[in-house]
């Protein structure tokens, strides 16, 4: 009998201490923060970034 008081009161102390330690998601309703213009230029013409490799070649 004493046991199962001791189980049951370890048991709500347990989920007593749980249920202070939990903490609900966090949802951030601002906007994806994007750096550039969204576009990818891939080094030909009007970019304005040439890789090395490319601008050696005159590709740029």
């Amino acid at each position: 009998m004493k046991l199962t008081i001791l189980a049951l009161t370890v048991i709500a102390g347990t989920l007593t201490l749980a249920g202070c330690s939990y903490q609900p998601a966090r949802i951030n309703p601002e906007p994806i923060i994007e750096i550039g213009d969204g576009e990818h230029h891939g080094g030909h013409g009007g970019g304005g970034f040439c890789p090395p490799g490319q601008a050696k070649k005159g590709n740029c």
